[in-house]
């Protein structure tokens, strides 16, 4: 398994194998911040004796959001504090079960884990926004607005100018956006960006900077400037924008930005239907 990498002064990430994810560790004097739980207890536990090699510290969790593969292995770590947007813990409890037997079909071979999995929403949670006290260290989680979900979390750690942006930057493949809300999301990461004064480390792949955030945006606000601009003359010509878009359309945007015909389909379907005022 890779090891541990510092991005800055006692700030590690973590990649796993497993849909590349990345996990973040946050080390104060007192305690450390463990950003995102993996996908499933077992996993969960990996990563806690994976935490262990690295410090001795009690821990503190926060979920970026509320996808499976970033808050199933929260049970793991109890009994810590765990930290979210308050939305993240309203769509665990209300969707979680759900969203799992989804997992199951689409990854059969977690099966066995996935149903030993207890759903174990976060028990601290903010509107906007909430620091964190390490130990003579303090981390910031921010909620910025709409985009991968309507609850992402950034977590800044200011002293060394680092940001987790969760899943509203994804590096290796294009973003999700099957939860989306893709006329935001440019908006939302542009305040990132605000933020963003070193290290960007996002939901899966390599960590990056300023320079692919941008990029991304651009990408994002593509998509968004698509859907709004197509709305109007697809309503004239009875469009029904309830998660689909027109394969013309999707065909022209994947050709545009070189994605798999699949996450533009979601993020056109998803921007349409927020254009109509259906999401």
């Amino acid at each position: 398994m890779p090891p541990w990498h510092e991005v800055g002064a006692a700030v590690y990430v973590r990649r796993y194998p497993f849909l590349d994810q990345t996990i973040g560790a946050v080390v104060g004097r007192e305690r450390v911040l463990l950003v995102d739980t993996r996908s499933t207890l077992v996993q969960g536990r990996q990563l806690l004796g994976d935490l262990r090699e690295l410090t001795r510290l009690p821990w503190v969790v926060v979920n970026t959001h509320a996808h499976f593969d970033h808050a199933f292995g929260n049970a793991a770590f109890r009994p810590c504090e765990i930290w979210a947007q308050e939305r993240c813990a309203e769509a665990l409890r209300a969707h979680g079960p759900a969203q799992r037997e989804n997992v199951v079909r689409w990854v059969p071979d977690l099966t066995a884990e996935l149903n030993e999995t207890p759903i174990d929403p976060p028990d601290h949670t903010f509107d906007l926004a909430a620091d964190l006290d390490l130990g003579g260290r303090t981390v910031e989680l921010r909620h910025l607005g709409r985009g991968h979900t309507d609850h992402d979390v950034v977590v800044r750690v200011p002293d060394v100018g680092i940001l987790f942006a969760g899943d509203l930057v994804e590096n290796g493949a294009p973003p999700g956006f099957e939860d989306s809300f893709p006329l935001d999301w440019p908006a939302t990461l542009g305040m990132l960006l605000d933020l963003a004064d070193g290290v960007v480390v996002p939901g899966h792949g390599e960590p990056t900077g300023r320079d692919f955030v941008e990029a991304q945006l651009a990408e994002v606000a593509y998509l968004a400037e698509t859907a709004r601009r197509t709305w109007p003359e697809l309503r004239a010509a009875g469009h029904d924008p309830h998660g689909h878009a027109p394969h013309p359309l999707v065909d022209e945007a994947a050709r545009y930005l070189g994605w798999p015909t699949e996450p533009v389909h979601a993020a056109l379907g998803r921007g349409l239907a927020q254009a109509a005022g259906h999401i």
